[in-house]
């Protein structure tokens, strides 16, 4: 996050920082918005991310180093039934947001644009930050995706969920709807970051505007079983199918383990060593007898 890279010798068009640094919180997020960087100018500044997921896991005491340690347990324990592995020690947001306030104290020029999409993993990252930068109030811009249409490379009107789904050329519309955090919500927001931590819930999904709810740790289990059926199928295949469908989207790490949460409770069957990542590994309706070729097709998709 060097000052080196954000200083850049363009004149800044009315309303827009000559000194920015963006703020995403979705990995996909960072290569869209450096295209669109590349394609305007008074777009340029470094890109950081809010690496993790808030919409999902224990959220209780997040202040406090143990609540840490258990929402890196509880991670870990998910990512290790994945084929992604134990990736709990490349995300540090704290240390994140500590640089990033070093930067912002070391250079009064510089303003911060949070870019949000229209989804609850973004907005939940988002109350998870803004009440630390409240000091920088006047600084602090949001962008939020919020029911606007955009058009989409075959020319056609859509209303994108995430920052990602918005061709790069598009980011000059967006860039129009950047506007300073209030002080207002500045008071506000962080108080909702209290109700969800309090309630600590499994999930939490958006339910309009920036109004976050609460759900139990199953509410995505009725998408899963909509699309497993009484015959092996390999669980990328059962994965990509639900999200395919969703309308309330997550992380298709949290899917696989309510699978397992799901196979422990006796609604499905699994198969294989998830061990060695879930390509291998497939699932099935409990209960149900499957015929041998169907057990011997799922092993050779």
């Amino acid at each position: 996050m060097s000052k080196e890279k954000r200083v850049g010798a363009r004149a800044p068009e009315a309303d827009i920082p000559a000194e920015i640094i963006h703020l995403v919180f979705q990995e996909a997020d960072i290569a869209v918005l450096q295209q669109a960087i590349a394609l305007d100018e008074n777009l340029e500044g470094e890109v950081i991310i809010i690496r993790d997921d808030y919409a999902v896991g224990p959220l209780n005491q997040l202040e406090e180093a143990e609540g840490w340690q258990a929402r890196k347990e509880w991670w870990k324990e998910q990512l290790l039934l994945s084929p992604y592995g134990d990736t709990t020690d490349m995300v540090n947001d704290r240390m994140t947001v500590h640089n990033l306030k070093k930067v912002l104290d070391e250079d009064e020029n510089l303003a911060l644009w949070i870019w949000m999409g229209q989804n609850g993993h973004d907005v939940c990252g988002y109350y998870w930050l803004i009440g630390q930068l409240k000091e920088y109030q006047g600084r602090v811009y949001v962008l939020y995706m919020n029911n606007l249409p955009f058009i989409n490379e075959k020319g056609g009107i859509f209303y994108p969920n995430a920052i990602h789904d918005i061709p790069a050329k598009e980011f000059r519309k967006a860039k129009k709807l950047s506007r300073a955090v209030t002080l207002s919500e500045f008071e506000v927001d962080p108080d909702e970051w209290k109700r969800l931590a309090q309630e600590n819930a499994l999930v939490r999904i958006l339910e309009g505007g920036k109004k976050i709810a609460s759900k139990e740790a199953d509410f995505y289990d009725s998408e899963l079983l909509k699309v497993i059926t009484g015959e092996w199928q390999k669980i990328p295949k059962v994965l990509m199918n639900a999200l395919g469908k969703m309308k309330i989207k997550t992380g298709d790490v949290f899917l696989n383990g309510r699978l397992h949460q799901m196979a422990a409770a006796g609604k499905v069957e699994l198969q294989g060593d998830f061990s060695k990542g879930w390509k291998e590994c497939s699932v099935r309706l409990d209960g149900v007898a499957a015929p041998a070729e169907s057990v011997n097709a799922a092993a050779a998709e």
